[in-house]
C-alpha cells in the first residue's frame, strides 16, 4: 500500500484495523474512501480469523464528513447536487453494513468527527475518543439536514431533546462533554488512544464472537419492535447461538471451573 491508498487496513491476530488515510484533508470523505471501507467490512465479514474491527484516521482527524468539493462539481451548473441518489449509493450502504456486522467495531476517535463523519463514529458500537476529539452536527452549517444515519442514532444515544440542541446549532462538542451525554464510552489522552483500544479489541478478540453477533442483531431488532416481538426474537437468537461450538465450550469451562478458550465457532 501506498502513503496515498484511500483506505488503510492492518491485521493483526483478529483485530482487523481500518484507518481512513487522507491526513492532510483531515479524512474528508470522498466515493473512493467510502467504496474501500465498504468492502474492507465485507472483507472483515467474511474473514473468519477476524474477529473485532478497529475504526480510526490517519493523522489528526477522523472524519470531518463528506468533501464538499465533490458535491460542487456534481451541481455546481444545475443546481442539483444529488444528494439522495449519493447517500442511497454510499454512506446509507456503510451504515448499514457497519450496524448489521456480525463483529464488534469499535471507533478509536482520534480527532474532529463531524458531520457524515459524525454519523460513521456513531455507527461503531463502542466509541473511545482522545482528550483532542470534538464531534459536530456540521450539516446545518451548509445549509443541509443529518444524515447518514444521524437522526436515528443521535437521539437514540442521548435523547431526543439534547439531538435536536446538537442538530440545529451545529456546535461543537467537546470529548469530555461527549461522554457526559452518553455519545461516547471513553476518553483517554491522545497518547494512549490506540493502547486502550487496542486492549479493549484483545478482549473482545477472546469472546464468542458469534454470540457478540447475536447480541448486536437483538439490540437492532429491538430498537424498531414490540417487546412481544423482541422476546420471540431472543428466543431465536439463544437457539442459535446454543448450537454455537463456542457455547459448547463456555458450558464445558464453567462446569470444569476453568477460563473457557472460544474461538468464534
Amino acid at each position: 500500500m501506498t502513503e496515498h491508498t484511500p483506505i488503510l487496513t492492518e491485521q493483526q491476530g483478529g483485530i482487523l484495523t481500518i484507518t481512513f488515510n487522507r491526513p492532510e484533508k483531515l479524512n474528508a470523505m470522498t466515493d473512493p474512501m467510502l467504496e474501500g471501507l465498504l468492502e474492507a467490512l465485507k472483507q472483515a465479514e467474511r474473514d473468519p480469523a477476524v474477529r473485532v474491527v478497529i475504526l480510526t484516521g490517519a493523522g489528526r482527524g477522523f472524519c470531518p464528513g463528506q468533501d464538499l468539493g465533490a458535491a460542487k462539481e456534481r451541481g455546481g451548473e444545475t443546481g442539483d447536487y444529488g444528494y439522495g441518489k449519493h447517500l442511497r449509493e454510499t454512506y446509507n450502504l456503510v451504515i448499514l453494513r457497519m450496524r448489521r456486522h456480525p463483529k464488534p467495531i469499535i471507533g478509536a476517535i482520534n480527532g474532529p468527527a463531524a458531520g457524515a463523519g459524525m454519523s460513521i463514529a456513531l455507527a461503531c458500537d463502542l466509541r473511545i475518543a482522545a482528550e483532542s476529539a470534538v464531534f459536530v452536527q456540521a450539516f446545518v452549517k451548509v445549509g443541509l439536514v443529518p444524515d447518514s444515519g444521524a437522526t436515528w442514532l443521535l437521539p437514540r444515544l442521548i435523547g431526543q431533546t439534547r439531538a435536536l440542541e446538537l442538530m440545529l446549532t451545529g456546535r461543537k462538542v467537546p470529548a469530555q462533554e461527549a461522554l457526559e451525554l452518553g455519545m461516547i464510552h471513553q476518553v483517554v489522552a491522545d497518547s494512549q488512544l490506540m493502547a486502550t483500544v487496542h486492549e479493549l479489541a484483545q478482549t473482545l478478540a477472546s469472546a464468542p464472537t458469534k454470540s457478540i453477533g447475536y447480541i448486536k442483531r437483538g439490540l437492532e431488532f429491538a430498537a424498531t419492535h414490540t417487546l412481544e416481538e423482541s422476546l420471540e426474537y431472543e428466543a431465536d437468537l439463544q437457539d442459535m447461538a446454543g448450537r454455537t461450538a463456542d457455547h459448547h465450550e463456555g458450558l464445558t469451562a464453567f462446569l470444569e471451573k476453568r477460563p473457557p478458550q472460544y474461538r468464534g465457532e
